[in-house]
């Protein structure tokens, strides 16, 4: 009898130093998440390094570069996770970098200072696997306030199919608020590649990735939390660049244009 073929959802993470103490966290998330028979996960680790000479694109475990231990000291020892460091370049370029890797149907993300909830990966897996015309799936995320409780949002849409279109036009009237959260995001590997990655963008690369792929494919939305996203003292998103006026309009504008040229190319997914 032959040994049984085993699928693969591999996990990506974009790491940088502040966010390393985090991983741990995020690893035991993993750890307890349980996938149907048949089904394994692995993690692709990548530092968005410091743009220095010294570390390259490094290897597996304990293979970065000279500067990159201060991140590697936080990477679990796990046969089931793969770390490396490359140049400096943002979340987006760590998470494409990442894709050489990449092996399976299916990509997850998972943000180096957020969790997944118990049952989120199987979540998932059940939408995409029991639909192929979807594309990716996306799930309620929680805040993960400093003093351990948390927090929901409001106007979370209903469980079940998002229709194409339909994140770009809440986004578009909602003061750019998607109204499911990107870095929940499970994807067809494929797809994603066909796609070219996450956008080329300082920030909002990952909402970048999420209007494109609601441009060419229906999404599915899990009405159970799925994420705890950390709030912390010290996150990119709470920098002063990030909220910017000038660049945030450029941005915006970009991934909208994205979005809607990809809409009126035609080419749909499923």
């Amino acid at each position: 009898m032959s040994a049984a073929v085993i699928r693969r959802i591999t996990v990506v993470t974009a790491v940088h130093a502040p966010s390393a103490r985090f991983l741990p966290e995020a690893y035991r998330s993993l750890c307890e998440q349980r996938l149907p028979d048949g089904w394994e996960w692995r993690w692709l680790i990548q530092e968005d390094g410091d743009g220095g000479d010294g570390g390259g694109d490094g290897g597996v475990a304990g293979g970065e570069g000279a500067a990159g231990g201060e991140v590697r000291a936080w990477v679990p020892e796990d046969a089931r996770v793969s770390f490396r460091r490359g140049r400096a370049g943002g979340p987006g370029v760590a998470r494409t970098l990442a894709l050489a890797r990449a092996e399976g149907p299916y990509v997850k993300v998972l943000d180096a200072d957020d969790q997944l909830t118990p049952g989120a990966l199987a979540r998932d897996l059940a939408a995409l696997e029991g639909r192929p015309d979807l594309g990716w799936a996306t799930s309620r995320a929680l805040d993960l306030l400093p003093d351990g409780s948390t927090a929901g949002f409001p106007g979370d849409p209903a469980e079940g199919p998002v229709e194409r279109g339909t994140v770009l036009g809440h986004w578009a009237a909602n003061g750019f608020r998607a109204q499911v959260h990107p870095a929940t995001l499970f994807v067809r590997r494929e797809l994603l590649l066909a796609l070219g990655g996450w956008m080329a963008l300082p920030a909002s690369e990952d909402t970048g990735l999420l209007l494109a792929l609601d441009a060419v494919s229906r999404g599915w939305f899990s009405a159970r939390a799925g994420l705890l996203y950390r709030k912390w003292e010290g996150q990119v998103t709470g920098r002063p660049a990030h909220t910017d006026p000038v660049e945030r309009e450029a941005r915006m504008a970009v991934v909208a244009a994205r979005a809607r040229a990809l809409a009126e190319l035609g080419w749909r997914y499923g």
